[in-house]
């Protein structure tokens, strides 16, 4: 057989291969990629599962898949990934190598560094033939979702809160839970903690009771977080960090505040994502999934501002028939802002401030100490 046939079959050969590989390849392969949990909260690691089957006859010699994944997802460094980053977003790619019918797992270590809300909708996939020349691509669909919680941080690293729940002296409401100061007791309500049942109170009525504590009359918490970092800020956040600090503050207070029974809601003056232009309002409830529910909508939060702070405070908050706590999460205190809070302490609220920053503070031009920034937070220690 002379050589231009030998190469005539070669080309041919090839060609049908490559025929073969451009219309079968993709049928009877599966692709499902899926994270080891749901949700999770900043400076957590999980896993993304990856898992691909390869139900047909035929081999396939390469398969390489790419995603846009957002760069707050960190991959840990692994063989046959290559992950490129930018500023918002990175490349996700992983090659494989499947024999006829065969099923591959792989588990990628990702840590989860921001907040947030982390969708992968789509996967690039493309396939080589057997002399390793690319011969499809596909787009694969799929609903994967991630919701990364605001990083809880320790109370101690509050600033003036962890301060001013010291002392001996007994507060009307939430702030200093002493389990040593009883008044009696109570029927139980939803989001009752199991620690506070009154055993003996319970045999005697035949009904729950659980022991009332001088501060908790009737305590409602509400944790306000303004987005706006100087009163001349408006709609784009100059320091977002800040605010997610000021969200790690909410969700760590909102978390002890529901584990000692007490309903707490949360105020942002930013909006969700996918809604612009929309101030963020839960009122105060109890029990875990309240809990849950809101961690969820401040990992959908969005670094924005949808209302000045005084604004959402008047037409917002003040709706707010019951008397509540309130703490604000602010990084100024302007004249606007300071009258809002007097007229909701006129209503009956009680209004504590937590700076976000220590230095000194711009209000209405004048330079003042943080100690004026929380001229409000003295209820701590004499309400």
């Amino acid at each position: 057989m002379s050589i231009s046939w030998i190469l005539i079959i070669t080309v041919a050969l090839f060609l049908l291969q490559h025929q073969l590989f451009a219309r079968w390849g993709f049928r009877g392969l599966r692709i499902e990629r899926a994270f080891s949990t749901t949700h999770c909260h900043a400076g957590d690691d999980i896993v993304m599962i990856e898992t691909i089957v390869n139900r047909k006859l035929a081999p396939i010699p390469w398969l390489r898949l790419e995603s846009t994944i957002h760069a707050g997802l960190h991959f840990a460094k692994m063989s046959n990934l290559a992950v490129s980053s930018g500023a918002l977003f990175q490349n996700h790619r992983s090659l494989f190598s499947l024999m006829p019918y065969t099923r591959i797992v792989r588990r990628h270590g990702v840590y989860c560094a921001k907040r947030g809300w982390y969708k992968l909708e789509t996967v690039a996939a493309s396939m080589g033939d057997l002399v390793g020349v690319q011969a499809a691509s596909s787009i694969h669909r799929m609903q994967l979702e991630l919701l990364v919680y605001p990083r809880l941080v320790s109370r101690d690293d509050i600033p003036l809160l962890s301060s001013r729940w010291q002392g001996d002296i007994t507060v009307k409401r939430w702030i200093m839970p002493d389990p040593f100061l009883v008044s009696g007791a109570r029927e139980y309500r939803f989001g009752d903690t199991m620690n506070s049942i009154h055993w003996k109170a319970t045999a005697r009525s035949q009904k729950l009771q659980v022991y009332n504590r001088d501060f908790t009359a009737d305590p409602r918490l509400l944790l306000a977080v303004n987005t706006q970092i100087t009163e001349t800020m408006w709609d784009a956040v100059t320091d977002p960090e800040l605010v997610e600090k000021a969200l790690s503050y909410a969700a760590t207070l909102a978390e002890y505040a529901v584990s000692q029974g007490i309903p707490v809601g949360f105020g942002y003056n930013g909006s969700l994502q996918g809604q612009p232009g929309v101030p963020v309002y839960l009122a105060p409830e109890g029990g875990w999934p309240h809990l849950e529910h809101l961690f969820e909508t401040m990992a959908k939060l969005a670094i924005s501002c949808s209302r000045s702070f005084e604004d959402f405070l008047d037409y917002g908050i003040e709706q707010e028939g019951t008397a509540m706590d309130i703490i604000l999460l602010t990084s100024f205190v302007s004249k606007g802002i300071e009258e809002s809070i007097e007229r909701l302490e006129s209503l009956g609220h009680s209004v504590f401030i937590i700076p976000l920053q220590h230095s000194l503070l711009e209000l209405n031009g004048e330079e003042v100490g943080v100690s004026n920034v929380s001229a409000h937070s003295n209820a701590f220690s004499t309400s």
